[in-house]
Order: structure tokens, then C-alpha cells, then sequence
């Protein structure tokens, strides 16, 4: 195993039409084959609904670690981690300017994968266009707690950041702007190999989206970011491209998210 698939997707909850949704998020994860999903929106209602990323674990035969960030319906609404390679550790933080209605979490996990261990966070930070600053700590808060995760490969750090490469708490991450005195850099793994193409998610073109349509579409604001590239190659970004683009037969989208899926180079060149 020289290279690492990693896949990030925005679940959408339990929003209709669940089944179809649920289906063709499994015929994807099952035509993809990665070896980490990072989930979020994803939700649990006892006696209503199970667990979604467990489930779809179960059918995929992965390990999956799932951590609630806010209630929702009678249950919750969380991230979760899913691997084929054993999960070692995890944990989920609580990021700044949480309230109980939207409280926002980055959830870590330590993956034992052939090449070595692996830190990989996600997170889901605040939605609304004007909550730039409240974005700018979350995502130092986030940083920090992978950052200071022991892994023998270079760290991910993936997810659904509401922001656009343009905003500064995403450039921050790119190392290209400094907040609060801090500067830190990640290869932005879109950026990196599709530096001319727009790679939207939350796009015109997914008809879910205009349930939402009062915020702005056609951005780019899930992501996958990747540790620097060392010397013997370890981390280089191979390939990464937009997933759960394609309907189903009934015209039915998986998400209003689009996802994305990269390989991630993980053994060392010789």
C-alpha cells in the first residue's frame, strides 16, 4: 500500500429522500474503497434513527468512531471517522463559541495503518456568511489539537469549513495569513492539483442546495488538507477529485454536499 484514500463528505442528516440518499452514499463509499471516510452532519435518533455512520461502517466492514456535537430531533448530530485500518485513539473537543443549539467539535483520531500511524481530524465549523471571526478561532482551536497529535505520516485534517480558499481562516491553514500572532501550513490538496478548476461542493449544479439558497453557492468549502510534503515523498498529494457527484436513476443526489476523495502518497520513495 504506497498511496492512502481518504474520502470527506457532508451527510445531510436524515433529510429526504433518506433511503435513496443512504444507497447511493454506500454504492459510492463501496466503488471508491478508501481507507478513511471523515463524516459529518451525521445524525441519531433513538427508536427513529440509527446511527448513520455506523450503519454504513457495518455494511463496509470499517471501524468507525462517531462523537455528538448538538442535539438535533431527539437525538444528536455529530462527526465520525470511519477506517479500514484499526483506530487506536480519538477524541472530540469543543471548539470556541459553542452554545447548545450549535455547538462545533473537531474530532480527532489516531489510525495504525501499514505505512505507520496516521493523525486525521474533522470538523464542521459555523455556517453563516458573517461569522468569519467566530470561524478564525475554531479553526485555530482545531489546528492546534491535530497539530499536537504524534504521527508517523504526514496529518489530514478534512472536512466542511464554510469558508472559501479566499476567506482567512482558510489561508491561515495554507500558511499565506497570520491569526493571532500564529502561522502554521498545510497543503491545500484541491488547490495543489486543480489550481485552475473551481472543485465546488456546495454548487448550483446540486438541486439540494436550494433548500439553503440564501447562502452564497457556487464555493468550494469542504476540504482536504494535508501536513507538508517531506523529503522522501511522504505526503505528496497524487490525485483528489469531487465525489457523490452522480444521481441515481430517480434523479436523486446523495448530499447536498459534494464530496471529495484524495490519494494521499504514504511510502517513502526509495
Amino acid at each position: 500500500m504506497d498511496r492512502l484514500r481518504v474520502v470527506t463528505l457532508n451527510l445531510w442528516g436524515e433529510q429526504p429522500p433518506l433511503e435513496l440518499r443512504m444507497a447511493g452514499i454506500l454504492a459510492e463509499l463501496q466503488r471508491l474503497v478508501p481507507d478513511v471516510v471523515a463524516m459529518q452532519e451525521v445524525r441519531q435518533i433513538p427508536g427513529v434513527l440509527a446511527n448513520q455512520a455506523e450503519v454504513l461502517a457495518g455494511v463496509l466492514g470499517m471501524q468507525v468512531v462517531f462523537a455528538p456535537a448538538t442535539p438535533w430531533g431527539g437525538g444528536d448530530e455529530g462527526l465520525a471517522i470511519l477506517s479500514r485500518h484499526p483506530i487506536a485513539s480519538h477524541a472530540a473537543i469543543e471548539l470556541p463559541d459553542a452554545v447548545p443549539e450549535e455547538r462545533r467539535i473537531v474530532l480527532t483520531a489516531t489510525i495504525t495503518s501499514p505505512a505507520g500511524s496516521l493523525a486525521i481530524a474533522t470538523t464542521h465549523l459555523t455556517y453563516r456568511l458573517h461569522d468569519g471571526l467566530k470561524r478564525e478561532r475554531q479553526i485555530m482551536a482545531a489546528e492546534a489539537a491535530i497539530a499536537a497529535l504524534p504521527s508517523d505520516l504526514p496529518r489530514l485534517f478534512v472536512g466542511d469549513f464554510n469558508a472559501a480558499p479566499d476567506a482567512d481562516e482558510i489561508r491561515f491553514l495554507r500558511g499565506a495569513h497570520t491569526l493571532d500572532g500564529r502561522r502554521v501550513f498545510w497543503q491545500d490538496a484541491w488547490a495543489l492539483r486543480h489550481p485552475d478548476l473551481p472543485g465546488y461542493t456546495w454548487a448550483h449544479a446540486n438541486p439540494h442546495t436550494e433548500r439553503l439558497a440564501w447562502l452564497t453557492r457556487d464555493r468550494r468549502i469542504d476540504y482536504v488538507f494535508v501536513g507538508a510534503e517531506r523529503r522522501d515523498g511522504r505526503g505528496r498529494v497524487e490525485d483528489i477529485r469531487l465525489c457523490f457527484t452522480q444521481p441515481d436513476e430517480t434523479g436523486c443526489l446523495p448530499s447536498d454536499h459534494f464530496g471529495l476523495v484524495a490519494d494521499i502518497q504514504v511510502i517513502a520513495r526509495s
